[in-house]
């Protein structure tokens, strides 16, 4: 115990919300991949995930999600709406409350990022 009498657990902050079940964590992970999925670079005919533009994804048990990602190039004409896309797409998951979309560049993005399957379709093998 502390000086305060409280052992570090009882002096911890209470939240209202139950920490999400790792099975629960699990399907939203699948669904938050799915629905990333569905996102394409207008220029490059595969999504935002494969070509390795979500740098980040968070979800709190609140049903919070805050995603960090960038763009293939800092001038992409499409930079001012992609975030949109993006949030709108997740938004479609069921019970989420929130999604907020960040963009960064930093690090760069490099084809270095793209899934084996990304660079399949795009024949740079």
């Amino acid at each position: 115990m502390d000086d305060s009498g409280l052992n570090a657990a009882q002096a911890a902050p209470v939240s209202d919300t139950p920490a999400l079940s790792q099975e629960e964590l699990d399907r939203l992970t699948d669904s938050l991949i799915e629905r990333l999925k569905t996102v394409y670079d207008p220029e490059i005919p595969v999504d935002i995930y494969e070509l390795g533009l979500i740098y980040k994804v968070d979800v709190s048990d609140d049903k919070d999600v805050v995603i960090d990602m960038t763009l293939t190039a800092p001038g992409c004409p499409v930079a001012g709406e992609m975030p949109d896309w993006v949030r709108d797409a997740v938004l479609e998951i069921p019970g989420l409350k929130s999604c907020t979309v960040n963009l960064v560049f930093d690090p760069p993005w490099t084809s270095d990022k793209m899934s084996d399957e990304a660079k399949l379709q795009l024949n740079m093998f």
